[in-house]
């Protein structure tokens, strides 16, 4: 064998051993080897086709040649080469083929799985995935579905395989990692459960809030658990307070006994319970369900008002609550994620027995004072029938609603809360203009001012703003509420001031609520630019800028009630803000009126060329937002051109 022949037989050896194992790891169980396998297997047949397409279009002419080229004759190894590769492309085709089919089933599958999934059944669902696994091994979907299927039998270590499987298929599967953290809290392995977390946010760090709720779930979870060993060895040691915690509990436990024997054994519990320690014995032997699941107990609460001893066993549970919730986060959470005590907790703020109304807002507002704790009211009670047992606190004593008031305020800063204010904004402004129909002289004016000052910052956000200003019954009530308050001005002074920073925010919203309140409201503004308060005349001036332009008749209106006068005096003795506003209706008044051009004149000849510069500028600004033809630079215009009258004359 020459040395061309042994150069080419080697080439055909090494091709036959590239070959057999590309054909080996596409028939491997790892579906990211098999995956690699076909992309390099389509790269050679590729690079095949282009020599072949190549060797075709390559022509050679030899003219010296008299006869015709000689075919050359192949050697037995190159015919035994491209059958080969040929018998190749065609698996590949076939597998291709087969991927796409299988793809069909295993989606289908997946669709099944989720099915069962939503229906509980998680067996079945565990069944549908693993049979969609078998018809294509590379859809990470299927592993993380089947994984959370798992997680929810508590099968913990056969879900975290499924992650690991998921990320084999893409290794920036932030749904892998999530279950993964998840999987590994349930198993307390608290560091690895932070690392997956903190992998999601690594790889997608937009999803900053949902990572760090989860980093806050691991601290919470580690936490209890060490509490949980500090109770064991205490109960071990038999020290008396954690063996009387239990006994206690296990008394209370008994069935069908009378309501005052529950009332005294839960005062005495309650005074028990001082430490951590004895909180989390509670939490350990069960005392949320002992107390909460006792049939007697829950008929005292459905029953509450009729009976005075019954009054006496919710006031006595909901002061226990307290208790064990003080300080302590893992027994707030299971308190509050109890689907049943959840719903007890709204409808007890809303008790017609004072004593469990307060109790309740003492045990939510001691609930609000940590983030964890505002997380679990906005994410686990109906808000509607919250907001609505808040706000009726503001016809009882001023401690009473300013508390009302403050978890409100709580709980209004919070993103979520905001975000659920705007989806379910319908439902909740009748119990807002409810509010606003409050009478200012049996309300506690501070808590009225909170709850206002409340609905003027969340009507900062547009769309808030738009249903708010849209409701005619909403913008009625600020009108009346404002007018009663008119009544006695020094009196309620901050209510005023209050609602007119609320009102300022819905004049931003155009179209106003109608062109009747615009002029009742710029009546309103201008009854108010008579009083001594400096807080209530730029505010009143501030929403009189907005809403005078609404209708000739107001300007005229205006002018008659001397505002021009008022606003140039503004002009020589008010702020920053105040002198805009006063150039705001100046603006419209001098564009509007002949008479209000001639009076600014008159009034102050050395102060025209400033305020033309002033009205300019509006007229550049406020235009350019508004596109308010009122603020136009005519007015500017008609100012220069009776100046110069004027000052001919003189």
């Amino acid at each position: 064998m020459d040395a061309d022949q042994e150069k080419d037989l080697q080439k055909f050896l090494k091709n036959v051993d590239e070959i057999t194992n590309l054909i080996q790891e596409m028939n491997s169980d790892d579906p990211v080897v098999q995956q690699n396998a076909v992309l390099e297997t389509e790269k050679r047949l590729l690079l095949m086709e282009e020599d072949q397409e190549e060797d075709e279009c390559r022509t050679t002419l030899n003219k010296t040649v008299i006869s015709p080229p000689q075919t050359a004759v192949k050697s037995a190894e190159e015919v035994n080469s491209e059958a080969f590769l040929a018998s190749v492309e065609k698996d590949a085709k076939e597998r291709a083929k087969r991927r796409r089919e299988n793809k069909v089933l295993a989606d289908a599958l997946k669709e099944k799985g989720n099915e069962a999934f939503a229906e509980g059944n998680y067996e079945t669902a565990i069944l549908h995935y693993s049979e969609g696994l078998e018809k294509l091994k590379d859809v990470k979907v299927l592993y993380t579905n089947r994984a959370q299927a798992y997680m929810k039998l508590k099968n913990y270590e056969k879900a975290l395989v499924d992650c690991e499987w998921a990320l084999k298929c893409d290794e920036k599967c932030t749904k892998a990692y999530f279950h993964m953290g998840k999987a590994n809290l349930a198993l307390k392995n608290y560091s690895v459960s932070r690392e997956c977390y903190k992998k999601i946010l690594e790889i997608n760090p937009k999803l900053q809030t949902q990572v760090k709720d989860y980093l806050n779930q691991v601290d919470l979870q580690e936490k209890a658990d060490l509490q949980e060993k500090e109770a064991h060895e205490l109960l071990d040691s038999g020290k008396n307070t954690a063996v009387n915690t239990k006994n206690l509990l296990e008394t209370l436990s008994k069935p069908d006994q009378i309501p005052l024997f529950y009332a005294g054994g839960i005062e005495i519990l309650t005074e028990m319970i001082k430490e951590c320690t004895e909180q989390t014995l509670f939490r350990m032997h069960d005392g949320f369900s002992i107390i909460g699941d006792n049939e007697v107990i829950r008929r005292c609460f459905s029953t509450a008002g009729k009976d005075a001893i019954e009054e006496t066993v919710c006031v006595s549970v909901l002061k226990l609550w307290q208790a064990v919730c003080c300080g302590n986060e893992e027994n707030q959470r299971v308190l509050v994620m109890h689907p049943g005590r959840a719903r007890l907790l709204a409808t007890l703020l809303s008790s017609k027995v004072l004593a469990i109304r307060q109790q309740s807002l003492a045990l939510l507002l001691q609930l609000a004072q940590t983030e964890s704790g505002r997380s679990l009211i906005i994410s686990h009670l109906d808000l509607t029938r919250l907001l609505e047992a808040l706000v009726s606190f503001l016809d009882f004593s001023d401690k009473e609603a300013n508390t009302a008031m403050g978890l409100f305020t709580d709980l209004a800063l919070e993103e979520r809360f905001q975000v659920w204010f705007q989806a379910n904004l319908p439902g909740v402004l009748p119990a807002l203009t409810g509010i606003l129909k409050t009478d200012p002289k049996v309300s506690s004016s501070s808590a009225l001012c909170q709850c206002i000052a409340i609905m003027g910052n969340l009507s900062a956000e547009p769309a808030t703003r738009r249903h708010m200003a849209a409701c005619e019954e909403f913008g009625d009530g600020c009108l009346s509420l404002l007018a009663r308050c008119e009544e006695n001005v020094d009196l309620f002074r901050e209510v005023i001031y209050t609602l007119l920073g609320l009102m300022m925010n819905l004049c931003l919203q155009a179209p106003f609520v109608s062109e009747v309140w615009a002029v009742e409201v710029s009546r309103r503004c201008l009854s108010l630019l008579n009083s001594q308060d400096g807080g209530i005349l730029t505010r009143a001036a501030g929403v009189l800028s907005r809403t005078l332009s609404s209708s000739l008749k107001i300007v005229e209106e205006a002018l008659q009630a001397g505002v021009v006068k008022k606003m140039m005096k503004f002009l020589k003795t008010g702020g920053e803000t105040a002198s805009r506003y006063a150039v705001k209706i100046l603006a419209i008044c001098t564009n509007s009126y002949h008479e209000a051009r001639e009076e600014v004149i008159r009034l102050d000849k050395s102060r025209i060329p400033r305020l033309e510069t002033q009205l300019t500028d509006s007229s550049k600004i406020t235009g350019a937002k508004l596109g308010n033809s009122l603020l136009s630079a005519s007015s500017v215009l008609c100012l220069h051109r009776r100046r110069g009258e004027n000052t001919f004359n003189i």
